[in-house]
């Protein structure tokens, strides 16, 4: 006997001002938290190049192990949520994180490499868990037509602590950095040159204190809170009943293919752009990510103007898919010694210029913006108690953040050519295209006629 599984409306919470106001409130506290760890790595990837002395391929596993966490967890996440709810999962994966900035305290004061990957690994762990209750709640805290508007509201969130972060990394951490320039180190004698690099580790001590302080109130915070657990239908055990149907609903599987597909591109726009200028000869390299972080604001405040109103989810997602098209192009083929686009868009603002394929690159953010709010609702339709588990499978999309910008960084490092490695983004937008004109519409009704009658 197949076990009954009840079409439940996403539209699972009240929707009134009064009492979506809070639950909004604290996800955007959340959301913000996300961005901030997040996009941290876009300073930090040069930042340990310098202080574990990598090369450009092995930079990248900060990416790596960051990402793989969110593939690695996602399942055991899933398990989690459906014992012990959204609420205590949040508080959970808050002191998850809180935990991993104590072991990057400590990986910074011993300096080894792999210490730093663990703790990273850990911090992945703990937003695993927050991404997978959060991202589904925004989902279902109101009208599904008008979903990608209130991820793209988190976005605006989420992608502000991007902006915020690397500029504070840089005026924090990444100041006075002559003495540690690779002339400079050069230099030394082996025992001059640890000591350098130690202290140089040590500046990232404090920075980290404080985040686990932070991370430590909000889980108080959060588990104290009035946020309300939403209602996805019967409360039973996650099982493998469960995974068998999700794997029965194509535009699930197909929507977190596109998430693969669409995390990676973003990482490598927020977290390459750092590297990417260093070798251009970028002064304020560090700050580069803020440029990406900026354009996806943008990208956030359009969705939020437009979606539902003027053009629909996939609309949207069809024109970031073109947009993300036409800006690769743009890395690829634009003059790296020309500064003409960045001066004619940026210029008027007083802006540092800044090459041309840096600043296509940089736009990527604003063509990327609307993907993952747009992507969420379409993949999540009429799923009801299967929301957790496709929301993990989806989650698990985010593994593109660890392995797209790692083979980037190998293509690079292989070829010695960091701006024609760009050309891996082209099949991935490609994708993001496909889904939003076809993928999405391949439901379980048209495909798999079984499925329907689960649901009678």
């Amino acid at each position: 006997m197949k076990p009954k599984l009840e079409n439940v409306p996403l539209t699972s919470l009240s929707t009134t001002p009064n009492n979506s106001f809070i639950p909004m409130l604290l996800i955007g506290i959340l959301f913000f938290v996300f961005g901030f760890v997040t996009w941290l790595n876009g300073a930090l990837i040069p930042f340990l190049k310098i202080a574990c002395e990598l090369n450009e391929f092995e930079a990248y596993l900060v990416t790596f192990v960051f990402y793989i966490a969110y593939f690695v967890m996602a399942l055991p996440t899933s398990s989690i949520l459906t014992k012990v709810g959204y609420k205590m999962g949040m508080t959970l994966g808050l002191g998850t994180m809180a935990a991993g900035a104590g072991l990057f305290i400590l990986a910074a004061l011993v300096g080894h490499f792999a210490s730093f990957l663990f703790a990273l690994f850990v911090l992945g762990t703990g937003l695993t868990v927050l991404q997978t209750a959060a991202n589904p709640y925004i989902v279902c805290i109101g009208p599904r037509e008008s979903a990608a508007m209130r991820i793209s509201l988190m976005g605006i969130v989420n992608k502000g602590a991007g902006f915020i972060v690397p500029i504070l990394f840089t005026a924090w951490i990444l100041t006075g950095m002559e003495p540690y320039s690779e002339q400079a180190l050069a230099s030394l004698t082996d025992v001059q040159r640890e000591i350098a690099l130690a202290e140089l580790s040590n500046r990232l001590v404090l920075p980290y204190l404080l985040m686990a302080i932070v991370l430590v109130g909000l889980m108080l915070f959060v588990f104290y809170s009035p946020l309300p657990e939403p209602d996805l239908g019967e409360k039973v055990q996650s099982s493998n009943a469960d995974w068998k149907a999700i794997l029965k609903y194509p535009q699930v599987i197909l929507g977190a293919l596109t998430l693969f597909c669409y995390i990676g591109v973003e990482v490598i726009a927020g977290d390459s752009i750092g590297l990417f200028s260093q070798g251009l000869g970028v002064a304020h390299f560090g700050m580069m990510t803020s440029y990406t972080m900026g354009f996806m604001v943008i990208g956030y405040v359009l969705g939020i103007l437009l979606i539902p109103r003027v053009i629909s989810q996939q609309t949207a997602l069809t024109g970031s898919a073109l947009a993300g098209l036409g800006f690769t192009l743009g890395i690829l083929f634009s003059d790296s010694q020309s500064q003409t686009v960045s001066q004619f868009l940026l210029g008027w603002l007083g802006v540092l210029p800044i090459p041309d394929p840096v600043l296509y690159l940089a736009l990527l953010g604003l063509a990327n913006a609307l993907v993952w709010p747009a992507v969420w609702p379409l993949a999540l339709q009429g799923l009801g108690r299967l929301t957790a588990t496709a929301s993990a499978l989806l989650i698990m999309g985010i593994a593109g953040g660890a392995i797209l910008p790692l083979l980037y960084g190998y293509i690079a490092h292989s070829q010695g050519d960091s701006q024609m490695a760009y050309f891996l983004l082209l099949p991935c937008y490609a994708m993001i295209f496909y889904y939003a004109v076809w993928g999405h519409k391949i439901t379980a009704k048209e495909t798999q006629p079984d499925v329907v009658a689960l649901n009678e």
